[in-house]
């Protein structure tokens, strides 16, 4: 009789509108259990537990957390995290998930439209040519977007290094999104639609005609994916401001340029498109003739990756460490934390497999514009241990090689 009292309580609160928490309550005292309510992409939505400690409790899954996906037809729309007191009937606890996602389904479709609606402008006007000026700025005013100043345009990417629960990436959309409203108040942000992208690639727009708050965004970015994305690495690329709405999509190739440079690096997470150096001489090819860049990728430093994903190896890092130390075989040993042997050792295999000295200029400077435009076409390298033949010469036993 009580669980059915409880259950009249649960209706009376979805019929009379009381809102989703007031639901949560009525569901909590009818399954004599703490209950907690997130969306898909994980954002607590509605609590009613005892304490601050059990609401985290429960968001972290502790001891007797029971998490129920929240289902309407086909789609996760969140998920109940209970600890319960007394085991509810399987009926009386079916049809309180049922109502409660019901709720969430109803009171988070205005966030659903705007958030497609987000993404239909950010892909539309990215897109060069798509939109005149005035529809740019006409769609951008619908969400509260005032781009007459200018904007800037940011790319973060996440890589998951551990396996990722459903719905991660429209969480990390949302975390992107709230790091960037945090200094911005109106940027908006959308899952990237390029096709090949590895993990999750968030493109946001951040709008206004000061670099500074567009950089203060970026970093406010990184450290909101840092603290809610564990276990991901990740790369920030950020563009100049687009003074004008028809330069969005001239914006987006810079932030892309510069979140491609970082995938490459070793030290940097978030890049401004005015620190890619030399890099930036190649935007232009690769928004007009990428088949040329990658022509030229194939033909220097491809056999390098090839061979790399084949045996393990790190030829294309010897490389890089090589150019970086101004073609200075000890100093690229001692960064390596390898033998100068095998230094020269895999120079050697890098000529034999590109056909380009590195102890000419001219083989040096094809070499690394070769490394640049792979970079800029967003490649990523193999970073395996090294394994070829030779590649153990000065290696100390029992000291473990650093990956680079």
């Amino acid at each position: 009789m009580s669980e059915l009292l409880g259950l009249d309580a649960v209706t009376e609160a979805v019929e009379s509108g009381a809102g989703l928490p007031e639901v949560v309550r009525a569901a909590s005292r009818a399954l004599d259990a703490s209950l907690l309510v997130t969306d898909s992409s994980g954002v607590a939505i509605a609590v009613a537990a005892r304490s601050s400690a059990e609401e985290r409790s429960l968001k972290a899954g502790g001891e007797g957390v029971m998490s129920l996906p929240l289902r309407v037809a086909d789609a996760v729309v969140g998920t109940l995290h209970m600890r319960a007191r007394s085991e509810p009937s399987a009926l009386v606890r079916r049809l309180l998930v049922t109502m409660i996602a019901s709720e969430v389904q109803r009171v988070r479709a205005p966030d659903v439209a705007s958030e497609a609606a987000a993404a239909d402008f950010i892909r539309d006007a990215l897109a060069g040519g798509r939109l005149a000026r005035e529809e740019v700025l006409s769609r951008a005013r619908e969400l509260s977007l005032d781009l007459q100043a200018g904007a800037a345009v940011i790319v973060a990417r996440a890589h998951p290094q551990v396996p990722t629960e459903e719905g991660w990436r429209a969480r990390a959309r949302s975390v992107a999104e709230r790091g960037a409203r945090a200094i911005v108040s109106r940027s908006i942000a959308a899952l990237s639609e390029r096709d090949g992208v590895a993990g999750v690639e968030i493109v946001l727009v951040v709008p206004g005609s000061d670099e500074t708050p567009a950089s203060r965004a970026a970093e406010a970015v990184l450290r909101e994916m840092q603290s809610a994305l564990s276990g991901c690495t990740f790369a920030l690329g950020r563009s100049r401001i687009a003074r004008d709405p028809t330069e969005l999509p001239r914006a987006f190739g810079e932030a892309l340029l510069a979140a491609n440079v970082v995938e490459g690096s070793a030290e940097e997470v978030v890049l401004a498109f005015e620190q890619t150096g030399a890099y930036r001489l190649l935007l232009s090819t690769m928004t007009e003739n990428p088949s040329e860049l990658q022509r030229f990728y194939a033909e220097t430093v491809e056999p390098l990756l090839a061979y790399d994903e084949q045996y393990e190896t790190d030829l294309l890092q010897t490389l890089d460490t090589f150019l970086e130390a101004d073609g200075n075989v000890v100093g690229t040993a001692q960064r390596l934390f390898t033998h100068r042997h095998t230094v020269y050792y895999r120079l050697e295999r890098i000529r034999e497999l590109t056909g380009l000295d590195v102890s000419s200029s001219d083989g040096r400077e094809k070499l690394s514009l070769g490394l640049k435009a792979m970079r800029v076409l967003g490649i990523s390298s193999a970073r395996g241990p090294a394994s070829e033949d030779g590649a153990r010469a000065g290696r100390v036993p029992g000291r473990t090689q650093r990956r680079p």
